[in-house]
C-alpha cells in the first residue's frame, strides 16, 4: 500500500536555474518519488513521496551529496 507524502524542504543554498536542475536530476526517477518542485526564489523543494519506497533522510543525503543540505522540513 503507497503511503504518499507531501514535504516542503527549505534548502538555502538554491540560488539559480542550474541548482534547480541539479535537485530535479537528483530526485527525479528515484523510486518512490512522485513529484519535485524548486522555488529557487523561496529556497524550497516540494516534494511528493512514498514514505514506503523512499523516506526523507534518505532524501537528505542525496541532495547533501549534490550541495544542497536541507535546513528544515514541513509536511504540506
Amino acid at each position: 500500500m503507497q503511503t504518499m507524502t507531501q514535504v516542503k524542504l527549505t534548502v538555502p543554498d538554491i540560488s539559480c536555474a542550474r541548482c534547480e536542475k541539479t535537485i530535479l536530476e537528483t530526485l527525479r526517477g528515484k523510486p518512490g518519488v512522485q513529484a519535485v518542485a524548486v522555488n529557487s526564489p523561496g529556497k524550497t523543494v516540494l516534494l511528493k513521496y512514498d514514505e514506503s519506497q523512499i523516506n526523507l533522510d534518505q532524501v537528505g543525503e542525496l541532495l547533501d551529496e549534490e550541495g544542497y543540505p536541507v535546513e528544515s522540513t514541513q509536511t504540506v
